[in-house]
């Protein structure tokens, strides 16, 4: 419930800034549009979610450049970038955030461990990328995440 508050007082805020967001989900397989379309209104903010789980979604949805998965994987800061970016041009947005990581148990390595989240934000012409390693369980990671972008939301929006 707590949760719920906290996206509906960003709601309200970006609503009375004029400002939408748009999100693209990799390994939170849409949670994060989720929760936010589970508050009344949400449409007065938010323009779209695209779910690109597959690198071949990352390429064709959102126009992520194929050598910088090849070279630095779909989990990575410039990918994380590049999402963000892309998805706020491509939305006509004034706030674009992208989630990539290993929500696990499974497909972590040394260099990529389960866990591993890349969230990125891009507005005016800036783009952050925020990493972090939430050691949890699948669903638990996703809420964790969703903790993150609101975090973010609650500065943007001050």
């Amino acid at each position: 419930m707590k949760l719920l508050i906290r996206v509906q007082n960003i709601i309200d805020q970006l609503y009375k800034m004029k400002k939408k967001i748009a999100i693209a989900e990799s390994c939170t397989g849409g949670y994060i549009c989720h929760m936010i379309t589970n508050i009344s209104g949400a449409s007065k903010i938010f323009e779209r979610g695209i779910i690109c789980y597959s690198n071949q979604s990352k390429m064709e949805l959102l126009a992520i450049n194929k050598e910088n998965l090849e070279k630095y994987g779909a989990v990575s800061d410039i990918v994380a970038s590049q999402l963000a970016k892309n998805i706020k041009e491509i939305s006509k947005v004034d706030l674009g955030i992208s989630i990539t990581g290993i929500a696990g148990p499974n497909g972590g390595t040394l260099l990529k461990p389960v866990g591993l989240v890349f969230i990125g934000f891009a507005f005016l012409d800036k783009v952050l990328v925020e990493k972090y390693q939430i050691k949890a369980s699948r669903i638990i990671f996703k809420e964790k995440v969703l903790e993150k972008v609101l975090s973010f939301l609650e500065q943007y929006v001050k």
